[in-house]
């Protein structure tokens, strides 16, 4: 016999359940819960977004924060460790709360979604704050598993956490975290932490790149109290370390299932699991209309149900495209002249849903119009085998796809934007250069109006801009950038920047802006504000600190797979490295040189013939570029004599009988290095370089008023 409980306590248990149904969905008092697809995604997405009030530092807040929010429910004098199971050793699932740090034995932060995995990568825009500092996807881990972890996708598999064939398995006990955090990434950063880049799995049945690996693990893995407990704490902004937001997927991880669709999760508030098993009707009277080369309007009746239809499914080809509350969509980026088999389907608040409508099969418009003419063609950055092409952008009814550059009337290469450098070219070389559009089906413009380009005889300089010299890319802290002026003039700086391409990601980082001037035979060396390397120190210009109001120091805290940028007037005109792409640590611990045949700044990194590789923390030569050297000074610096030139019996004078402070001074040899440096008793009346071998050298004097630069012949 099932005894019944006595009403009072039956009551105050309803009560209890009640409360607490209330007491998770009040932070969601805002959001229409009645949403379904990826109308409830960007409901809960705008949510979480204003809600995350408190941008934490990496250190000390993220620290701080694990320490509440990771607490051992069962020990608060411990910590629990993502991906542990055992009682002790490198895989345990607690450790000390304190400690915690970088060595072995110690617990520090894991990026469940892998810095590296985002694109553009988490610290893209410094390392403090959001994305690379978000608490919801930092959790403590053993330093040696979190090493083994590494950047691994997450792949399938069972048991405890370790490497599997495709990636890492979080392990049973995990798994669900996992795919809650990542879910929680998505809806937070967009495209930038997609599912598809940090898991393996499928997304076809998704109407976005969610994929099914963790639709099946938030399903698997229930919620724990330690998420829990993360969520509470995390609201509340009254906490220090408090983000102000919450993680849906852990309130509710049934949530995923009714944007994504998968297994049906735990359904934690009760509000999608109810006694109704009624599907909607059926939608009808589906049609395609104004229908174009690469978009159809479809429409249809609304669908009834015996509670409340809350949204639509619409399928192409027998995927799912997308989902809508409306009874009207248009797809766009569709094919020209294409099929395609269109139906969709009704669910209700609770995931019943209807059958499929039949299907209707529209056809896009053939594309037979092309695109318009690319005009106002310019060339410049002329060198003796290269110079730069750029124009006008063409339009179509469709979408222009690239464009062919002709040189005296044969294709010589493509671009997807409105730029293109031309390489290989012959010495005083005039090429007739035209330009034409094709779009996406191959429909292509007339050329443009041919522009004469005459490439320089190689004898001469043809300089007309700023340009990078130099990258040092050295140990630790020791990065420095050098921007030489090989132009006839001094150049102001007040409209130069530069910035950072973390990883390769699609953007770049906040500018660092420059100021001062660059007089003509000059360069102008920025370095890292913890460099320690002296001749760094002694040759900086400008010394960008590294503290957490720059973001530890960046854009100069680049590593070898961080493009750099130099801007004029927020316009890229000289670039190491490619952006969005190309080749990984392309200068990961090197130094890398430009080539003195180089007189301009080219938008495309071409290392092979523009730049020289040298070793890690090579620097001898920085603060010099060799075609630098002729230099039109200022008239305070003319006040410094340099003499006898040609010298005698290896011996330079130097005289200085103006207010003109010498800060430090330098000899190059004509290949570059440094022979003879001094920093000491340099405001005497007169100094002496001796024991100088037969040959020409390039003297360097810095000055609190400018750098001297001159060429001496030593017989």
């Amino acid at each position: 016999m099932v005894k019944k409980l006595p009403f009072r306590i039956f009551l105050l248990l309803c009560i209890a359940i009640t409360s607490n149904l209330i007491a998770q969905q009040s932070y969601y008092n805002d959001v229409d819960l009645n949403l379904t697809g990826t109308s409830l995604r960007d409901a809960l997405a705008v949510k979480i977004i204003n809600t995350h009030t408190n941008a934490l530092d990496y250190t000390p807040g993220i620290w701080e924060a694990s320490r509440a929010t990771d607490v051992n429910p069962l020990n608060s004098s411990e910590v629990l460790l993502i991906y542990g199971y055992s009682a002790s050793g490198t895989t345990s699932r607690t450790r000390g709360i304190n400690n915690n740090g970088g060595s072995n034995g110690e617990w520090n932060r894991e990026h469940v979604f892998a810095n590296s995995l985002g694109n553009p990568d988490l610290d893209a825009s410094g390392t403090n704050g959001p994305p690379y500092a978000d608490a919801h996807n930092l959790r403590p881990s053993d330093t040696q598993v979190n090493s083994s972890r590494g950047n691994k996708r997450f792949a399938t598999g069972s048991g405890n956490s370790g490497a599997v064939t495709n990636g890492w398995y979080p392990g049973d006990e995990w798994k669900g975290d996992v795919a809650r955090i990542i879910m929680y990434m998505y809806l937070r950063y967009g495209d930038q932490c997609k599912p598809t880049q940090v898991g393996v799995g499928n997304s076809s049945g998704t109407p976005d790149d969610m994929i099914d690996l963790f639709l099946q693990w938030n399903a698997e893995d229930p919620v724990s109290d330690v998420e829990k407990q993360r969520n509470t704490f995390h609201e509340n902004t009254s906490n220090t370390y408090a983000q102000g937001n919450r993680n849906p997927f852990i309130d509710n991880p049934r949530l995923a299932t009714r944007i994504w669709g998968g297994p049906n999760a735990e359904d934690i508030w009760g509000i999608y699991s109810s006694s109704d098993t009624e599907a909607p009707t059926v939608p009808t009277n589906l049609m395609g209309n104004n229908i174009t080369t690469s978009s159809i309007d479809i429409s249809w009746t609304a669908s009834t149900d015996n509670v409340n239809v809350t949204s639509y499914d619409i399928f192409v080809d027998g995927s799912l495209a997308t989902n809508v509350t409306s009874t009207n969509y248009t797809l766009n980026n569709l094919t020209s002249n294409t099929t395609y088999t269109i139906t969709v389907l009704a669910k209700d608040a609770v995931g019943n849903q209807s059958a499929q409508t039949a299907p209707i099969t529209p056809k896009t418009l053939e594309d037979t119009e092309a695109p318009t003419t690319p005009s106002n063609v310019v060339i410049s950055n002329q060198t003796d085998t290269t110079f730069k092409v750029s124009w006008s952008a063409s339009t179509d009814n469709t979408g222009v796809s690239e464009y062919e550059i002709y040189l005296d009337g044969t294709l010589n290469g493509t671009s997807m934007n409105t730029e293109y450098t031309a390489n290989g070219l012959i010495a005083s070389t005039t090429y007739n250069v035209q330009v034409l559009a094709k779009d996406v089906v191959g429909n292509s413009s007339s050329l443009s109006t041919g522009v004469d380009a005459t490439t320089t005889d190689g004898g001469t300089s043809s300089a007309n801009e700023l340009f990078f010299s130099e990258y040092v890319e050295g140990s630790s802290n020791n990065k420095a950038l050098e921007i030489a002026n090989v132009t006839s003039n001094p150049i102001n700086l007040s409209s130069y920047s530069i910035r950072r391409n973390g990883n390769g990601g699609s953007s770049w980082s906040s500018p660092l802006n420059l100021s001062g001037t660059i007089a003509s035979g000059d360069v102008y060396v920025i370095i890292n504000g913890n460099a320690s390397l002296q001749k760094l120190i002694d040759e900086a210009d400008l010394i960008h600190p590294n503290t957490s109001a720059t973001n530890n120091g960046i854009p100069i805290n680049f590593n070898g797979n961080d493009p750099v940028g130099l801007f004029k007037n927020d316009v890229l005109i000289d670039i190491i490295g490619t952006f969005n792409g190309g080749p990984s640590n392309f200068a990961k611990d090197k130094t890398l040189r430009r080539k003195l045949t180089v007189v301009n700044p080219n938008t495309t990194f071409d290392l092979t013939n523009e730049w020289e590789e040298f070793s890690r923390d090579n620097v001898e030569n920085i603060g010099i570029h060799n075609t630098a050297t002729a230099s039109v000074e200022d008239e305070i610096l003319k006040q410094i004599k340099v003499f006898p030139n040609p010298a005698i019996n290896g011996t330079i004078k130097i005289q200085n009988k103006s207010s003109i402070i010498i800060k430090r001074l330098s000899v190059f040899s004509i290949d570059g290095k440094e022979v003879f440096n001094s920093s000491k008793n340099l405001n005497e009346n007169t100094i002496f370089i001796k024991n100088l071998q037969t040959g020409i050298y390039f003297l360097k004097i810095k000055t609190d008023s400018g750098d001297k630069h001159q060429k001496i012949l030593v017989k």
